[in-house]
C-alpha cells in the first residue's frame, strides 16, 4: 500500500488547489484530560493513552461524519529548523509536527480495526514553530523528554487536555489520506490546523537529543523522521477559511462551495505587510489566509 497507494500522505498543501466549503463545522474535542505513557519506539517518539482508562476524549464534527475516539500522539521533526513537518504548506516544512490519532469508535472496536476500513481514522495535524512562549500543555511532555533519551524508554504523562493542546483556531484544511506510519493504511480523515502551537528552542534541543537505539549503542538522532511528500491524485483539499467572505456567506441562504477564493501561504520569515494589514488580513500566526 505505501508504494502502490493513490491516497497516501503526507502532502504538500498549495493554497490555489484549496477547495472552501461553507458546510465544514468546527472541529469539537472532549475538554476532560486524559493520561497515557510517552514511548522512544527507536523510529518515533509516540504518547499512547492508557488502555484501562474510564473516561476517553472523543474528536467529533469539523468535517468527521463520525464520533472518533483519541488514541495516540506521534511527533515528527527535524535535526535543524529547516525541516521536520510531514505535511508541508506552500512547499514550507516548520521545524516539527505533532499529529493525534483517533479511531471511528461508532463503526470499530480499536485503532487495529479500523486502520484497515474507510474512514477509520482521524489525524489532526499540529505544525511546530519555534516561539518564546511555549504551549503550556505541550510542557507537560517536552518536561520528560530526558526520560525516553533511548529506543525501548518509556514514562508516564498524567493529565493533558487535548483541547488545550491545540492552537486557537477553529480554521482548518482537511483531506482524504493515509497514515504515514508502516501501514500506510488509506483509512485516514486529515485535519490540519491554520495555526501551529509554539515550542522552544530548549524544548527543541532536548527533543533533538532522542536517540534511536540504546545507551550503549545510540545510533542516530531519532529525528528526521517524516516521510516523504506523497502526490495528490486528483484529491481535493477543503477548507473552512473564509477571511474575505465572513459577511456575505451570513447573509446567503444557500452557501456554496467554490474555488474562486484566493489563499496566500504567510512568510515565517518576516513580518505581514504594511498592504496586507490594510486589507485585514489576519496576523502572521495563521498558515494559510484569503484574499478579496
Amino acid at each position: 500500500m505505501c508504494n502502490k497507494g493513490r491516497r497516501q500522505s503526507p502532502i504538500n498543501v498549495e493554497p490555489e488547489k484549496l477547495l472552501f466549503d461553507p458546510y465544514l463545522r468546527s472541529l469539537h474535542i472532549d475538554k476532560h484530560k486524559i493520561s497515557g505513557t510517552l514511548h522512544n519506539t527507536g523510529q518515533s517518539l509516540v504518547f499512547r493513552v492508557e488502555k484501562d482508562t474510564k473516561q476517553h476524549v472523543n474528536i467529533s464534527s469539523g468535517p468527521l461524519a463520525y464520533r472518533y475516539q483519541f488514541e495516540e500522539i506521534y511527533f515528527h521533526y527535524g535535526t535543524d529548523n529547516n525541516q521536520g513537518s510531514e505535511h508541508h504548506i506552500h512547499g514550507y516544512s516548520f521545524p516539527g509536527e505533532i499529529q493525534l490519532y483517533g479511531f471511528n469508535k461508532e463503526l470499530y472496536h480499536n485503532m487495529s480495526e479500523a486502520q484497515h476500513k474507510a474512514q477509520g481514522i482521524v489525524g489532526i495535524s499540529l505544525m511546530l514553530q519555534i516561539g518564546d512562549t511555549p504551549n503550556p500543555e505541550l510542557r507537560i511532555i517536552t518536561s520528560a523528554f530526558n526520560k525516553v533519551l533511548y529506543k525501548g524508554s518509556s514514562t508516564p504523562i498524567r493529565h493533558i487536555s487535548l483541547r488545550s493542546l491545540l492552537p486557537n483556531t477553529e480554521q482548518y484544511m482537511t483531506y482524504e489520506g493515509s497514515t504515514t506510519h508502516p501501514g500506510c493504511w488509506e483509512s485516514t480523515v486529515w485535519i490540519i490546523l491554520n495555526k501551529p502551537i509554539y515550542i522552544t528552542k530548549q524544548e527543541l534541543y532536548a527533543l533533538r537529543k532522542l536517540m534511536q537505539g540504546s545507551e550503549q549503542t545510540p545510533k542516530a538522532p531519532l529525528g528526521n523522521n517524516a516521510r516523504p511528500l506523497q502526490a495528490l491524485h486528483h484529491r481535493t483539499v477543503r477548507t473552512n477559511i473564509d477571511f474575505a467572505n465572513t459577511g456575505a456567506s451570513k447573509t446567503q441562504s444557500c452557501p456554496t462551495m467554490y474555488k474562486d477564493m484566493y489563499y496566500k501561504a504567510n512568510r515565517w520569515t518576516s513580518e505581514i505587510s504594511a498592504r496586507g494589514r490594510e486589507r485585514g488580513l489576519p496576523d502572521i500566526e495563521s498558515v494559510f489566509h484569503s484574499l478579496p
